[in-house]
């Protein structure tokens, strides 16, 4: 199919190309009748031959009588994208869309010169320019997508991978930053029912809420503390391309809570090691040792106390917090630690038990599957499994638990150690970043955009 398509592409990119030559030097009606009929078997061909997958087509003759016009025949340049498939590799890519093998290995050798073609996911997008021989498409007993000229790839918004074939038929890779022109957008909402509702409303991305959420729930719980009347205030970038086109969404510049009269305001910073972290206005890191919630998109279904067990039937003290989420959904270390237990424990099931420091450790049980292993050094945030229903469980959830000094304690209420407080010469970097912020938010208007030289 996808073939199909191509083909259908090239034979119309010869037709716009010939027309030129038809209006130029071509009178003889014999002459323009047959080869019509020639161009429309070129876009029934892949599907009478019922092969999605060929690059053939059907065998033709031009007319003898057209050899002395083809001197102004042009060669036509086109490019399509292709996403890649599951399990699919590069170089199943390139043969699918036709390019000769020999091609191929000397396109990947280039482009492993610029990036790791085994880091390509599922669904990347690939760009493909090919070049057609209009004199092959008249005189060829076969007819190809053309001459296989550039591919091209975006790891990420900002950059672009390009492999281009060189005059001399080799290929050459370069990792280039995109012309992006950044611009800061200024958005505020009154919450009547949630945060991301509010910021809905007043059409902030959905990547951007999910990132707001994920910062501030270090110290809130966004279940229990949200009222209706609080209020939030944000400023994020935005990226465009040379044609105007938003291409992401990205950083939060600065953020603000106001929880029943309570303000809790926080700042983008690069340290001098180019460490991006977010600190209230004291230079006081808002990011804690331990994470109150090691999971996304979770909802708390059971909370931490002596409650009436759901399986067998008596009350018994609950000691961690539950968290109601899809099987399969990742877990994320709650701080940097080295991992004590690893594997499966009695009515726990699959149970993963992390040594933070000399105070505190945190479990995790019911998982799926675990992603580790005892004795492993992992960092906060690094995923450790995924959500199942293993144990004795009543369905998918996650049991999470925060020990301190080996007794269970509530993770919602729990005071955790905090992060790094700014100092010296740093914070004095981080008052004046803050200061430009403030002063960016407060000349832009809501909903409106400037853009940053």
């Amino acid at each position: 199919m996808f073939l199909k398509g191509l083909l259908t592409v090239t034979a119309l990119g010869a037709v716009t190309v010939l027309s030129a030559n038809f209006v130029l030097g071509l009178t003889d009606s014999h002459v323009v009748n047959n080869l019509g009929k020639r161009l429309s078997s070129l876009l029934i061909a892949p599907v009478s031959l019922g092969n999605s997958t060929t690059v053939v087509t059907r065998v033709t003759r031009p007319p003898e009588n057209l050899d002395n016009h083809k001197t102004n025949l042009q060669n036509h340049r086109y490019d399509f994208s292709v996403k890649l498939s599951r399990g699919e590799t590069l170089n199943d890519m390139l043969s699918r869309i036709g390019v000769s093998r020999r091609e191929s290995v000397n396109a990947i050798r280039s482009f492993r010169k610029a990036f790791n073609p085994s880091r390509l996911l599922q669904g990347q997008e690939i760009r493909f320019t090919f070049q057609t021989n209009a004199k092959n498409l008249l005189s060829s007993k076969l007819v190809t997508l053309g001459d296989f000229l550039e591919l091209s790839m975006s790891p990420d918004f900002a950059h672009v991978v390009v492999v281009k074939k060189k005059a001399n038929n080799e290929f050459k890779a370069s990792f280039n930053k995109r012309h992006l022109t950044t611009q800061l957008v200024r958005s505020a909402n009154t919450i009547n029912r949630s945060l991301f509702m509010a910021g809905k409303k007043v059409k902030v991305p959905n990547s951007v809420l999910s990132e707001l959420i994920r910062l501030y729930s270090w110290d809130v719980d966004f279940q229990r503390e949200i009222r209706s009347g609080d209020r939030f205030e944000l400023m994020y970038k935005q990226y465009y391309d040379t044609k105007g086109k938003l291409v992401h969404n990205g950083d939060i510049m600065y953020g603000l809570l106001d929880l029943s009269g309570k303000e809790l305001a926080i700042f983008r910073y690069v340290s001098a090691a180019g460490e991006v972290e977010y600190f209230d206005e004291k230079g006081q890191s808002i990011k804690k040792e331990l994470m109150r919630t090691p999971i996304d998109g979770a909802r708390l279904s059971s909370g931490f106390g002596r409650r009436k067990h759901p399986i067998l039937g008596y009350t018994k003290m609950h000691k961690g917090i539950d968290f109601a989420a899809p099987r399969g959904t990742p877990i994320y270390a709650a701080g940097k630690g080295v991992i004590q237990y690893a594997g499966r424990k009695g009515a726990y099931g699959n149970f993963v038990l992390i040594r933070h420091n000399t105070t505190y450790s945190t479990a995790y049980a019911h998982m799926k599957s675990i992603k580790t292993a005892k004795g492993r050094r992992v960092q906060q945030g690094q995923i450790i499994g995924y959500v199942g229903s293993t144990g004795r469980s009543t369905g998918p959830h996650l049991h999470y638990e925060i020990r301190r000094s080996g007794r269970h304690v509530n993770p919602l209420k729990v005071k955790l150690p905090s992060g790094r407080k700014l100092k010296g010469d740093e914070l004095r970097n981080f008052h004046t970043t803050r200061k430009k912020i403030e002063e960016q938010y407060a000349v832009l208007p809501r909903q409106l955009n400037i853009v940053l030289q």
